[in-house]
């Protein structure tokens, strides 16, 4: 389901609706209750002295009435400003997901609600995804969402490894950019309830980016290619992993949970124009509030 596109149809309908209103229907709705209460007075003259009260709270609640907008410009037109402000929030500023699976553990678990930030690489068109504005792009170490390259209906979260240009290398289950091996810390071993299972557990540093990646213990699987790949002529798997070489205006992308995240290893790059923004920020768990605030 394009949630955007529904949207940005509902705004449409509701703004078509508020406009008539305000530009012609509001109008003779109001004619309309003018000419009503003229007469309204005038049959009532006579008890004008009578019980003025009555009267008047008769008139208010006519006149209510006779100008209050019918249920179709309540259902359309008034909820034009409230569509309105979530359209934009949603389309220009932050967006908010929820995280589906397990494969940026031990970062982000499942069931987190995240918000993304829509402008830091740039403002695009909602539902085209047309970048008008550049103020930015990924770097190493971003958390981002994006659109699925072989299924733009599906969103993704993983974290960027590789820049456009970049040669990278995941062998014997260490990465390696342009040649230099990615530092890495140990730390102490990371529990996961779910599955009840004891994780190898490293800092990693990417660029300016320190954050934690678990591996599973014991020899690893190196990847292998998908059925389906952007770009099969850039990567070269042997038994030891893959290495690839990042094309122009995409992204090499992996998930913390190395041994448990189906990525860029396997299925190939993310192009910039499928990117939604940077993941940042936890706004509620809720199976654990100490979760909520930002991540790196």
């Amino acid at each position: 389901m394009n949630f955007a596109l529904i949207l940005f149809i509902l705004l449409v309908i509701s703004f078509v609706m508020w406009l008539l209103d305000v530009l012609w229907l509001k109008k003779a709705r109001l004619a309309a209750a003018e000419a009503a209460l003229a007469q309204f007075d005038a049959r009532n003259a006579p008890r004008a002295n009578l019980d003025p009260k009555a009267l008047a709270a008769e008139r208010s609640a006519l006149a209510a009435k006779l100008t209050a907008r019918p249920w179709y410009l309540e259902y359309t037109a008034s909820f034009f400003p409230v569509i309105l402000v979530v359209f934009v929030l949603r389309s220009f500023l932050f967006e908010p997901f929820r995280i589906p699976s397990g494969s940026m553990i031990p970062t982000l678990q499942i069931g987190d609600l995240i918000l993304v930030n829509k402008y830091e690489y740039g403002i695009r068109l909602p539902v085209i995804n047309r970048k008008v504005v550049e103020l930015g792009s990924p770097q190493r170490g971003d958390v981002i969402v994006f659109r699925f390259p072989h299924n733009t209906q599906q969103d993704y979260i993983k974290r960027v490894v590789g820049l456009p240009g970049d040669r990278v290398e995941y062998a014997d289950r260490r990465l390696i950019v342009n040649g230099e091996p990615v530092p890495l810390r140990p730390l102490p071993r990371y529990f996961e309830e779910d599955r009840v299972q004891y994780y190898a557990q490293y800092e990693e540093q990417l660029g300016n980016v320190a954050h934690r990646i678990i591996l599973s213990e014991g020899p690893g699987v190196p990847p292998m290619r998908a059925f389906v790949h952007t770009h099969p002529q850039a990567c070269h798997y042997s038994a030891a992993g893959v290495s690839c070489t990042v094309p122009p205006g995409h992204y090499f992308v992996m998930g913390d949970n190395r041994d448990n995240s189906e990525d860029s290893r396997f299925w190939g790059f993310v192009p910039d124009e499928n990117i939604v923004g940077r993941a940042f920020f936890v706004w509620m768990n809720f199976g654990d509030l100490g979760r909520i605030g930002r991540f790196h």
